[in-house]
């Protein structure tokens, strides 16, 4: 997929990953529309990628950026987020969807499942699985039979560790409600495991989010989309595939 003139949707777009997924989507010349819960860190990743494709406007392709305030637990909020996006680019609709909002209500190794909150494993799971779920069944009457919606996730859903408490359950359920899409729509639906990344969510010493933001534009325009669907896309997966670059 070129996404010269694609639009791509970018959830929990405010830091982290997604942060970094505004600013490596608009570099290839997508129309990209993030969105967050919170306006002054929203506008704030807006605000710096638009800086940075000023800068870069000579040298790379002519993408744009914007922030939409939204709450993936409502779908009310993602049925206005996926409007605002279909209108976004020159075409109608939406290329690719990468479903990145989530929470952590804990530090790693620290909450035992059964010490969990009641409210921090319904907002975990509401935010995380129930917000990704939102996110697809909003966006698809709005893709492309062509496009893709990448998930993120981690090891932990297929190898859990100890105190890593509803985070790892909604994992594991987020990457089961890929397969299920997998088999049940047309487009491609992904799971992207970035490895360890240094973000608000994981352990200190991960990746930067720059660098793994290059997997998911991989993921969203090189992959086999047969080979991807409803399989779990990680590094060694992209570092194959661009071994010979």
């Amino acid at each position: 997929m070129d996404l010269t003139d694609a639009t791509v949707l970018v959830t929990g777009a405010s830091r982290g990953i997604g942060r970094a997924l505004l600013a490596a989507f608009a570099a290839e010349g997508a129309t990209v529309v993030g969105c967050a819960r919170d306006d002054d860190t929203l506008d704030d990743a807006v605000e710096t990628v638009r800086e940075h494709l000023a800068d870069a406007a000579d040298d790379s392709p002519a993408g744009s950026v914007e922030g939409v305030t939204a709450d993936v637990r409502e779908e009310s909020d993602v049925a206005h987020l996926i409007d605002v996006a279909a209108d976004a680019g020159d075409r109608a609709g939406v290329d690719v969807v990468v479903a990145n909002a989530g929470v952590k209500h804990s530090a790693s190794g620290e909450m035992p499942i059964h010490e969990e909150r009641y409210e921090d494993f319904d907002d975990t799971v509401r935010t995380n699985l129930r917000g990704v779920f939102a996110t697809a069944k909003e966006a698809l009457d709005r893709m492309p039979s062509g496009g893709r919606i990448l998930v993120p996730s981690g090891v932990i859903a297929v190898d859990h560790d100890p105190g890593m408490g509803a985070y790892a359950v909604s994992k594991g359920a987020v990457e089961a409600l890929v397969r299920q899409l997998a088999v049940d729509v047309e487009q491609t639906v992904a799971i992207v495991d970035p490895g360890l990344v240094d973000t608000d969510l994981s352990a200190p010493g991960g990746r930067d989010p720059e660098e793994v933001a290059q997997l998911f534009v991989w993921a969203a325009t090189e992959a086999d989309p047969a080979e991807i669907d409803g399989e779990r896309v990680d590094l060694k997966t992209w570092m194959r595939a661009t071994r010979s670059r």
